[in-house]
Parts: structure tokens; sequence; C-alpha cells
């Protein structure tokens, strides 16, 4: 099992960057799938991007691609989304969630944090 806590929301300008942090508890953070999901009311939590256990290989969703970057240091047990460039559409509340075996339906959640972009 591990425990997630996000950090990094706030508020930013359209045009903006933010850095996103995912810290995880426990020994065993490079046997995890990570990735990072956003959801607003009213609507599903949706893929943004994912990582594999060895970080060799990553994906984004299309509305993010070449925005984002998603990163692991195993050593510091902690997921990264550095997001460039940002949109007011990706205001959202942004989890990093993570998985022994898929990126895309993760077991463990963070609480989340908020991002807003303004226009």
């Amino acid at each position: 099992q591990v425990q997630l806590v996000e950090s990094g929301g706030g508020l930013v300008q359209a045009g903006g960057s933010l850095r996103l942090s995912c810290a995880g508890s426990g020994r065993t953070f490079n046997n995890y799938y990570m990735a990072w999901f956003r959801q607003t009311p009213g609507k599903e939590r949706e893929f943004v991007a994912g990582i594999t256990r060895s970080g060799e290989s990553t994906r984004y969703a299309d509305s993010v691609k070449g925005r984002f970057t998603i990163s692991r240091d195993d050593a510091k047990n902690t997921l990264y989304l550095q997001m460039n460039s940002l949109k007011p559409e990706d205001t959202a509340l942004y989890y990093c969630g993570a998985d022994p075996n898929n990126w895309w339906r993760p077991n463990y959640w963070g609480q989340g944090t908020q991002v807003t972009v303004s226009s």
C-alpha cells in the first residue's frame, strides 16, 4: 500500500507554469505505475499523464501533450507534473494515482491539489 500527498497547486495566469508534486510513503514507490488525473465539478475524473515504474515510458492526454511533462524521482518517492503554457481549461483538482499494474486505473489516490488558471 502507498499513501500519496499532492502539493504545488495554486492560482496562475494563462500562459504561466506550475509544478505539481506527489509525495509517496513507503519504500516501494518504484513498484508502482504513477499517473496524474484531474477533475472539475460535475465531470468525471480524467487522465492527464502516466509514467511506468521504470520511468522510461510516459503517456499524455491529447489536451496536454507538448505542454505538460510527467516525471518521477524514486530516490525521493516523488512524482512530478510540470505544467507550462497553462490555459483556463486546465483549471481542475489534480490527483496523483498509483497502481502496481497500470496507470489508467489507479487503486491509490492522493487528496488532490487545486489548480486555477485565470484568463
